[in-house]
């Protein structure tokens, strides 16, 4: 595989679509003239248990047409359960502060869901190759859910990986942290040094939120990082990364344009 890089925006529904065009806006700023770079838009139906915008579904709309990918990211990005003990309750409420929706589902519940969002895809037209759980936690359930509906991926922290082989490529996230002071502080090292680390692997994902442009110390780390990815690297899409990786997927989606 040619060495590549995917920009992937987490967290995309209508509560943080101001936030995602300004991520858009700054990555699209190091694109060639008349190129655009290709971004993988990770989309949640229902963000905190919000109703999808009609205006925020056109945006999408125009993204896809562009040449982006969009991503079914949980439902509602919201973890409903009951977490099993101290370290369980520590993963599931501190680490990712209550969001990771898919980490302990049963495979009833999990397919419950990931139906309604392939539903959500479909009533728009939109392909649908992969899923990506919040927080990148999948129970084993979820895990199963996702081989018996056909997605042709998901991703975990360190990698990309096929489905149903569960084959994977190590790809070790780059992603920061900014809910206070000292996790974007410690994000500035540890990301300066999984670029590094991944510098020789063949595929390298900047893992961006919304967040992401509004702490100039971290803005300016991921921008420096992008800028100098794309200098080795060609910027594609997690579908086509996953395509390019994999090989026995020909790249066709669970879910075509022509699903509406």
């Amino acid at each position: 595989m040619t060495p590549a890089l995917c920009i992937v925006l987490h967290d995309v529904a209508p509560a943080t679509w101001s936030a995602c065009e300004r991520v858009c806006r700054y990555v699209q700023s190091l694109a060639p003239a008349h190129a655009p770079l290709p971004m993988t838009l990770l989309a949640v139906p229902q963000y905190h248990g919000c109703s999808p915008s009609p205006l925020f579904e056109r945006w999408l709309d125009v993204a896809a047409a562009r040449g982006d990918e969009l991503v079914l990211h949980g439902y509602t990005h919201r973890d409903d359960g009951a977490p099993r003990g101290w370290l369980d309750h520590a993963r599931r409420r501190w680490y990712t502060a209550g969001e990771g929706e898919f980490a302990a589902l049963s495979q009833r519940e999990a397919t419950q869901r990931l139906r309604a969002g392939m539903s959500w895809f479909a009533q728009h037209g939109w392909p649908l190759h992969g899923f990506v759980a919040p927080a990148w936690l999948l129970s084993e359930g979820s895990w199963n859910a996702l081989d018996e509906l056909g997605f042709a991926y998901t991703c975990t922290l360190g990698g990309l990986v096929a489905l149903p082989s569960r084959e994977r490529l190590r790809s070790q996230s780059i992603v920061y942290s900014c809910r206070s002071a000292w996790r974007r502080a410690v994000s500035l090292g540890w990301n300066a040094a999984v670029a590094r680390h991944e510098r020789d692997q063949p595929l390298l994902r900047l893992e961006l939120h919304p967040c992401d442009a509004e702490h100039p110390r971290v803005l300016s780390s991921w921008l420096g990082l992008l800028e100098e990815a794309l200098r080795k690297r060609r910027a594609l899409t997690l579908a086509h990364a996953a395509a390019e990786c994999f090989g026995a997927h020909d790249g066709t989606a669970l879910l075509g344009a022509n699903a509406r």
